[in-house]
């Protein structure tokens, strides 16, 4: 008797105890209950006096995803909603997967066309090449649609069949072929580099992606002994969380603390360690980085960064230290939601706008200098925090010519690539193909018709002063001068294509060599001369500079 009077006396402690707790929790949380049921009921009202009393008919679901759009756009970027008709465009964003034709597309003027196919895909095993034009899909004409309509005529199951009426080089062409699951390499090309420099490039965080950094990693290393180890972050915006933590573990000892994500609830405080045996813990690392990295990139170099496990090459990272969720919803809809701030080794957060903290505009402020706070590495160095990641060794991209932009804009590179291709069937191994002169006098007089107007820097300078003279009435005195001066530009723009020969060659061999290597091909060929490149491999072979950056001791 007494053991149940016991029982019952803890049991009602323990109710008590609940009791107390929610009620306290729900009394500091009444406002915000209050406000939350007061603006829905608001919403609805509204909704409702919309679809029944305004002047025409209105389409409730476009209604709606605008208003939810406009509403998560003034938190940040990166909340979105996801209604169940994009739901399989965000699958492949995770998964690196879909159900398609695997190519590329573009759209010229009233039409889409393949910008490049996928290696070993049906596009590209149905003959499908780079410039065909798409007429007809499936019967249908593609006339007027958009990328995004024609992308999902394109897309299906795997296994069934898709018919397209392309044009190509003035005839037309019907390729019937049925689609396949589509998985997008989150490694386009790996390789050892000159003076055995095993690299990788990784252009996302997909599902798997750190097991193929391994296998990749594993690969090189059996090939030979390696000197150095690149992996190319660079333009690369993030993905999965818990594949950039083990793509870190690849390089450091098990335990160590790769990041902690902190939120408003207790759920999302945790750190995460690594968890495995590291595949390589003494090969001299390079991680390259550029202004497109973002999130997960973030991530691996900035948790690099601080245990002084590599050196960072390359421009300043985006800075995004977010962390987002994604929730169920209604009728197989989902909210991609933030829901934390990372925090890598060092206790810095990477994030440099602060959406919390809007200007009058509306637009998100850069974090102030006066709050960006100073850390430490494991060695001492110092990094900051609240504006991306600084690379150790800062390069410069040369800047691209105005005549460059014009004949990238104007699709006259891709063009001369396309004609090329129908006139070779084939060209050297991509480390011996180069754009002879011979193609590139080619390729000028392929020029000879086109439309490649642009206006230089210069050009718009004089026009400007053009008009401060006029206002200052000095026009007359200074005519002569500023006619002089447009002589000199116009002569100089017309000694353009010349002038910037090698770097339109670059831009050409790239074009060209990826209507026969595709997409791998494309990379390699752009290896020839990349500056980012070129610096790790001179930091490689001075090791002793590598050491100093890093401050290891012997």
């Amino acid at each position: 008797m007494m053991k149940k009077n016991t029982y019952n006396f803890s049991k009602k402690l323990v109710i008590i105890f609940v009791i107390a707790l929610f009620s306290t929790q729900l009394k500091s949380q009444t406002d915000s209950y209050f406000e939350v049921s007061k603006n829905l009921e608001i919403f609805t009202d509204l909704y409702k006096e919309l679809d029944f009393y305004y002047v025409d008919d209105i389409n409730s679901g476009d209604l709606m995803k605008t208003a939810i759009d406009e509403m998560l756009m003034s938190l940040d970027p990166y909340t979105t909603y996801i209604p169940e008709t994009d739901i399989e465009d965000y699958r492949f964003m995770t998964t690196g997967q879909y159900g398609g034709i695997g190519a590329m597309i573009t759209r010229r003027k009233n039409f889409v066309y393949i910008s490049e196919p996928y290696e070993g895909f049906p596009a590209q095993k149905a003959g499908l090449m780079a410039g065909d034009k798409l007429i007809e899909i499936n019967g249908v004409s593609a006339e007027g649609k958009n990328t995004e309509e024609v992308s999902s005529i394109l897309k299906g199951q795997p296994n069934t069949e898709v018919s397209i009426l392309i044009e190509r080089n003035g005839e037309r062409l019907t390729k019937r072929f049925k689609r396949e699951r589509i998985t997008v390499k989150s490694i386009p090309y790996y390789g050892v580099l000159e003076n055995g420099v095993g690299y990788i490039k990784l252009r996302s965080f997909t599902q798997n992606c750190a097991n193929e950094v391994k296998s990749a990693l594993a690969d090189l290393k059996s090939q030979q002994p390696l000197n150095g180890i690149i992996l190319d972050l660079r333009s690369n915006p993030g993905g999965l969380l818990n594949e950039s933590i083990d793509i870190v573990n690849l390089f450091v000892a098990k335990g160590e603390e790769i990041v902690t994500t902190k939120g408003k609830t207790k759920a999302w405080e945790k750190t995460y360690l690594s968890k495995n045996n590291p595949l390589d813990m003494n090969t001299p690392l390079v991680i390259l980085i550029n202004s497109g990295s973002a999130s997960a990139s973030e991530i691996v170099s900035g948790s690099i960064q601080d245990l002084d496990r590599g050196v960072i090459i390359g421009r300043k990272s985006f800075g995004k230290g977010l962390v987002q969720q994604t929730r169920k919803l209604p009728y197989n809809s989902q909210l991609k939601v933030t829901v934390a701030k990372y925090y890598i080794p060092s206790g810095r957060c990477i994030q440099s706008l602060d959406y919390s903290n809007r200007n009058e505009d509306g637009s998100a402020g850069k974090v102030a200098d006066s709050l960006v706070s100073t850390f430490n590495t494991r060695n001492g160095r110092v990094v900051k925090d609240g504006g991306g990641i600084n690379p150790d060794v800062i390069t410069k991209q040369d800047d691209i010519s105005d005549i460059s932009i014009s004949l990238m804009s104007k699709n006259l590179i891709f063009d001369f690539a396309t004609d090329f291709r129908y006139k070779n069937e084939r060209i050297s191994d991509i480390e011996d193909f180069i754009i002879t002169d011979d193609i590139f006098s080619n390729f000028v007089s392929f020029l000879q018709d086109k439309d490649y107007e642009y206006t230089t820097t210069t050009e718009e300078a004089l026009e400007i002063f053009k008009e401060i003279t006029v206002e200052e009435e000095t026009s007359e005195l200074l005519s002569k001068h500023i006619t002089a001066i447009h002589d000199v530009i116009t002569n100089n723009k017309n000694n353009d294509l010349i002038n910037n020969k090698s770097e339109i060659k670059k831009l050409l061999a790239s074009e060209i060599v990826s209507r026969y290597y595709y997409q791998e091909g494309r990379i390699k060929e752009r290896l020839k001369y990349d500056v980012d490149i070129k610096e790790a491999l001179k930091l490689f072979q001075n090791i002793e500079e590598y050491k100093n950056i890093l401050r290891l001791e012997e």
